[in-house]
């Protein structure tokens, strides 16, 4: 998993000092202006189109991706009544979940997670809403939201009854649902991983454990404090959230509940998993000792019978303490019956141990 770049002022700056970051495209500014009966949609829009949208009284939807223009942001601020603070979280992406709340609007960062080829990746999605307009600034290129535009453009669904607060439901529902997809990638690769820890354990496993864990932590750190956001969403009185949406926002609530739960149950396989592997590995030492141990057991005998008659003391066969073995005829195939017959009885005492 890839983390936020170092998108930060330096020390002493200014606050509400905005800086370009990253060599992503052009700013892209898409207005979406509906009610029940009408819809229009305007690429690009003009600073006199946005104050006009302000002053209507249909739902504004002011949609900004690539978000790396401070002249844009700083333009936007302006016409919406933007803290100089907010701006500048919305170009220093990295920023923790949070929600801001204001006299007339509200403020908030989530973090929206995707998979880029086999890499998992963060978008920091920053939503400005205010009475009959929200405003949303992604990192990327908010393709994640094309379903939404999708819904708005064709009229389905309640999207086009409702109010802003359903915009932003629509919204934040999007951001947390993007993490089931995820997690599922994610329980596949571990149902994988654990198939291989129990029948072939090795050094590509253990890299594989350790990169899914330092993914589930960075996911966990990213995603843990959206559950607050909601939370102070529902709790928070004021015109908002409406009492009709509170229940679509406990929902969103239960599904960012559900996405902790997923990544605390899968970093507990991933350790069970660690200790497996351990575990297999250890086993798998035993068993090469055991077996080094049994030959070297059989062997510390016959290496004694061979020792024994290797000292060719000979050189008086009258005498009464010579080896008599060594001249007599069946000698040699005596002593190989003799070891022959060590090394099986002490297979057999293994055997009857279950030491084998």
């Amino acid at each position: 998993m890839e983390t936020f770049g170092a998108r930060y002022h330096p020390p002493g700056t200014p606050p509400g000092t905005l800086t370009r970051h990253g060599e992503g495209g052009a700013t892209r500014i898409c207005l979406l202006e509906y009610n029940q009966e009408h819809f229009s949609e305007t690429l690009i829009p003009t600073p006199e189109q946005c104050r006009a949208a302000v002053q209507n009284d249909w739902v504004d939807w002011l949609d900004v991706t690539n978000v790396h223009d401070p002249a844009a942001i700083c333009a936007l601020g302006e016409t919406f009544g933007m803290h100089p603070l907010a701006m500048e979280d919305i170009l220093n992406s990295g920023q923790r979940p949070k929600v801001d709340f204001h006299e007339k609007h509200a403020f908030l960062i989530l973090n929206l997670p995707y998979l880029s080829g086999k890499d998992i990746r963060l978008e920091q999605i920053s939503l400005f809403v205010g009475d009959g307009h929200l405003l949303s600034f992604c990192s990327g290129d908010g393709k994640a939201f094309e379903p939404v535009r999708e819904r708005l453009r064709q009229g389905f669904g309640r999207l086009r009854t409702r109010g802003v607060d359903y915009l932003l439901y629509a919204l934040v529902d999007v951001i947390i649902d993007s993490a089931f997809p995820l997690l599922e990638n994610i329980g596949e690769q571990i149902e994988d991983l654990e198939d291989q820890v129990l029948e072939n354990p090795d050094k590509t496993i253990l890299t594989s454990l350790h990169q899914l864990k330092r993914d589930l932590l960075l996911l966990r750190r990213a995603l843990w404090p959206q559950r607050e956001v909601i939370s102070r969403l529902i709790q928070h009185d004021a015109e908002l959230v409406s009492e009709i949406m509170r229940p679509y926002f406990s929902d969103c609530y239960d599904h960012s509940v559900q996405v902790i739960d997923l990544i605390e149950t899968y970093r507990e396989m991933l350790s069970g998993m660690l200790d497996i592997y351990l575990s297999s590995l250890s086993n798998r030492m035993n068993d090469i000792m055991r077996v080094l141990t049994v030959i070297a057991t059989i062997f510390i005998p016959l290496t004694f019978v061979a020792g024994v008659y290797g000292m060719n003391f000979t050189d008086y066969p009258e005498h009464p303490w010579s080896m008599p073995e060594l001249h007599w005829y069946y000698g040699y195939p005596l002593i190989w019956g003799v070891m022959i017959a060590i090394a099986l009885v002490l297979l057999a005492i293994f055997r009857w141990k279950k030491w084998l």
